[in-house]
């Protein structure tokens, strides 16, 4: 079930408190990177990598995505058969392996604002 499927389901059974939508984990993205494990090596050791370690390095495609707030979440992609690898295939599920990580840290978020809130109401001002 895709994240677009459940928000749909969500809406349907008029769910409205408050909640991290899809929307919102991906307009808290400021920027996303893509490489493969072969490009990290080679931008380390400012080197070509040559031999048997080669393929595979090529094969583990890695997505950096750095939130509003300056933090950092890495998804990856590794693809065991070099006949199935596709570049454009292995950023998508790399970016969402990553974003699949900023649903908790939103929802942590989200829980942290709600109980302060709720601190605040209860004592009928602010703390």
């Amino acid at each position: 079930m895709s994240d677009q499927s459940i928000e749909q389901e969500i809406k349907a059974k008029g769910l409205t408190a408050p909640r991290i939508t899809p929307d919102d984990i991906k307009a808290n993205i400021a920027n996303e990177f893509y490489f493969t494990a072969q490009n990290g090596v080679i931008g380390a050791n400012n080197a070509a990598v040559n031999g048997p370690i080669e393929m595979p390095l090529a094969l583990l495609t890695f997505c950096v995505l750095v939130l509003r707030n300056g933090f950092t979440v890495t998804g990856e992609s590794a693809c065991a058969s070099p006949e199935n690898f596709d570049a454009a295939l292995g950023r998508k599920i790399a970016r969402q392996n990553a974003e699949s990580k900023v649903w908790p840290l939103m929802g942590y978020q989200l829980r942290c604002d709600l109980s302060a809130a709720k601190a605040v109401d209860s004592e009928g001002g602010e703390a």
